[in-house]
């Protein structure tokens, strides 16, 4: 018979430092499951710190008739099940409407809206997914997933995610989310058809590893590079002919080409002052910090943090633009506050 882990009998005896040692090695990958859930990094936060207080309080009548981890799996799901129920699904401006056909110059934020956020590709915990998951780890952090997942009713995204992206079978799921087997199934073939027709067929990973890093880094400081420059020729070389350009939390939203540089010329690339960029990662994809100088001749005025600007690539070009306009965020990517 296998020993018990001194450290779980010391958890388990009230012990909150060796509590803490056993979750900190999973915290990253329970981190980024709450996200997949959420969509929001901010929830993801909330609901990881409320799990682990009832893990806490639970771990004395923690068994060990299943793992460590799948336990904890089991507290965080239910954790962010009652927080989706409370605060509802986010969004992004193409699910509130269609899109607009000339540029908008004074759009107003959508308060109001509950809105989706991206994730720091910092933040995600290194390593293979299970070996009977369908989506890698990065796969599904992507904006298209993700945001899908939002159109679920809540028991549907967690068994989606639980299934395709962590590998447990449906019976482990029932056990998880406390129903039977069957109720599990039926979950998961309409989760996936509403994944069907929400998530394109080749993810950004796969897109990726087709055109190749060089490729991939260059489309994102060509991004950055036309932004700082204001230069709208050469935006237009980087973008798909369908392209799309969001800008939570702004309703309006862009596609085409023509529409989309359009509404570039008209404002970021001239009314907004001046910009600075700093090349990231985030969902699994290339981003782009952006930040902003109103006054571009005021040489004492540093540029502010603004966006986080992710990229969503098809066939070698930029096919979607989503501007997470919050300079709250990118302190949560690890990068400053402000630049010269």
């Amino acid at each position: 018979m296998a020993t018990e882990d001194p450290d779980l009998e010391r958890a388990k005896a009230g012990d909150d430092a060796a509590f803490s040692r056993l979750v900190e090695p999973l915290r990253r990958e329970l981190h980024a499951h709450c996200y997949r859930m959420l969509g929001s990094i901010h929830d993801a936060d909330d609901a990881l710190q409320d799990a682990l207080l009832r893990a806490w309080r639970g771990i004395a009548r923690f068994e060990g008739r299943s793992s460590l981890r799948s336990w904890l799996y089991t507290v965080v799901t239910r954790s962010c099940l009652d927080t989706a129920e409370r605060r509802g699904k986010r969004a992004l401006p193409v699910d509130l409407g269609p899109a607009s056909d000339h540029a908008v110059l004074q759009d107003t934020p959508l308060t109001e809206v509950a809105w989706l956020g991206p994730y720091p590709d910092s933040a995600l915990a290194d390593g293979p997914s299970a070996p009977d998951a369908h989506y890698e780890q990065r796969e599904a952090v992507e904006l298209a997933f993700v945001a899908a997942c939002q159109h679920l009713p809540g028991n549907q995204r967690a068994a989606l995610v639980l299934f395709e992206v962590l590998g447990y079978s449906a019976a482990e799921i029932a056990g998880i989310m406390d129903t039977s087997t069957a109720s599990v199934n039926s979950a998961l073939q309409r989760a996936r058809s509403v994944v069907a027709t929400r998530v394109p067929e080749r993810t950004q990973q796969q897109t990726a590893r087709e055109v190749g890093d060089p490729r991939v880094r260059e489309l994102a400081i060509g991004y950055a590079d036309a932004l700082e420059r204001g230069d709208p020729d050469a935006l237009v070389a980087l973008l798909t002919e369908d392209v799309t350009w969001s800008m939570p939390p702004l309703a309006n939203w862009y596609t085409g080409r023509d529409v989309v540089v359009d509404f570039a010329r008209q404002v970021p690339l001239s009314t907004c002052g001046s910009w600075r960029t700093l090349v990231t990662s985030a969902n699994g994809q290339p981003a782009v910090a952006a930040y902003r100088k109103v006054n571009r001749d005021d040489p004492t005025a540093r540029h502010t943090a603004w966006s986080i600007n992710v990229l969503t690539l098809r066939d070698g070009l930029i096919a979607e633009i989503t501007s997470f306009l919050d300079p709250d965020l990118l302190p949560l990517f690890g990068l400053p506050s402000s630049l010269p």
